[in-house]
């Protein structure tokens, strides 16, 4: 997204963000668990295409939503860790997730 698409008000950055496919459900995931693999995060995202999700991980890895941390060299493994940042997201999702549960 170029930064002249973003939009000026602070609600519609964040459904920009938050509304493309599958990442609300990764960091459902990030949430709960702080740190994850990449095959963790496939395994727990039923559908969810490894070229998507690797996009998705970038983007939110870009925002300072998540960190990758190696845990090993040779091959490189990495784990992705939830920042500051990350997990203050985890109020506005659990605000979803109960005005999902009582009017949908």
């Amino acid at each position: 997204m170029d930064r002249h698409d973003i939009p000026l008000c602070p609600i519609s950055r964040t459904a920009v963000f938050l509304g493309s496919k599958w990442t609300a459900q990764i960091m459902r995931e990030m949430l709960r668990h702080k740190r994850r693999r990449f095959q963790d995060l496939q395994d727990a995202l039923v559908g969810i295409a490894p070229n998507t999700l690797s996009h998705r991980l970038k983007l939110l890895e870009q925002s300072a939503i998540l960190e990758r941390e190696f845990y090993e060299n040779n091959p490189p493994r990495a784990e992705y860790v939830l920042t500051e940042k990350g997990a203050a997201m985890g109020k506005i999702l659990a605000a979803m997730h109960e005005w999902g549960e009582k009017y949908e």
